[in-house]
């Protein structure tokens, strides 16, 4: 059997024992994190060869391979919370309930009215508020919009928590740096430090190969039943060109899979060579009139009785 491979595969991350992301805890086993945006997923392997060298002209004689190593690479077009919790090792906050609130840094051009108010309720969402207790810093800006420098002082925040007052300043508008409150069951704050990386996993993947024989495309799974992924990445934020990709680079190593506890092994690949289809079954999805049979060429309309006209 030969066949091809040119298709992507979906890839599902389970916990190799109890761990909690976020608000969540997963049980061993239970799939974290699945991919099914990827944009390339690899495979490479590699190993160590030294050699007996000697005689005329020093040669090669006899070959040792050792330090054999398995790399899985797939590259995700899209990244969830989750997902750069998995990648990174940072530590993932969900608020639970709108009582638990959480501060977000905010900037908003705006209007310094003659009376000294700043109103920023359309920065604001309905059940946002700005934080009294935070740094508010409101500066000058020019007709077009650069800052410059010159502060707004003497600001408090109003009863509704939607406008800063008391400004003593003849200037017509300003950027206003400040601080909102939100409710923290809409906010995931991922929280990177020193002391965590990224964790080890129970990888499966699914994929199709394509049989040289007769085009069909055959099921391939491949699993690594333990592998760490590496805490590196890089998160590119701009507004020309591709979008940024995210990659997760695994390092596999040898472990158990689920149903073969005899012998560790770094990865399995299972093809399905099963070419069998369940039949098909194809109903119309255009309704005809009482009466009328449609010809098997599809051209002509074959009337059921004599004398009716065809459509």
């Amino acid at each position: 059997m030969k066949f091809g491979v040119r298709e992507i595969c979906d890839v599902v991350f389970k916990a190799k024992d109890t761990v909690k992301i976020g608000k969540r805890t997963f049980e061993k086993g239970q799939p974290v994190l699945y991919i099914d945006s990827a944009k390339t997923s690899t495979v490479e392997g590699a190993a160590t060869t030294v050699y007996a060298q000697g005689g005329k002209g020093n040669t090669r004689l006899i070959a040792w391979e050792g330090e054999k190593t398995l790399t899985f690479t797939v590259e995700d077009a899209l990244l969830s919370p989750i997902g750069f919790s998995v990648l990174s090792g940072a530590g993932l906050f969900n608020g639970k309930n709108t009582k638990d609130k959480v501060h977000v840094h905010t900037t908003a051009a705006a209007y310094l009215g003659s009376d000294g108010t700043i109103d920023l309720t359309d920065a604001l969402g309905a059940s946002e508020e700005i934080d009294a207790t935070a740094p508010i810093f409101a500066m000058v800006t020019e007709d077009d919009g650069s800052i410059t420098g010159e502060m707004v002082d003497k600001l408090t925040v109003s009863k509704d928590g939607k406008k800063l007052e008391g400004a003593d300043h003849d200037a017509t508008s300003v950027f206003v740096d400040f601080y909102v409150v939100k409710d923290a069951d809409k906010v995931s704050e991922l929280q990177i430090d020193a002391e965590n990386f990224a964790g080890s996993y129970y990888v499966e993947a699914s994929t199709l190969f394509r049989k040289e024989s007769n085009g069909m495309d055959m099921p391939a799974e491949i699993t690594l039943p333990n592998v760490k992924i590496q805490s590196n990445f890089t998160f590119s934020m701009a507004s020309t060109g591709d979008p940024s990709t995210f990659t997760f680079t695994m390092d596999a190593f040898p472990g158990y899979t689920m149903f073969d506890n005899t012998h560790k092994v770094l990865m399995v690949m299972q093809i399905v060579d099963d070419s069998s289809a369940a039949d098909k079954d194809t109903n119309t999805v255009m309704k005809h009139l009482a009466g009328i049979e449609i010809a098997e060429n599809l051209n002509d309309s074959v009337p059921a009785n004599d004398g009716e006209e065809s459509i």
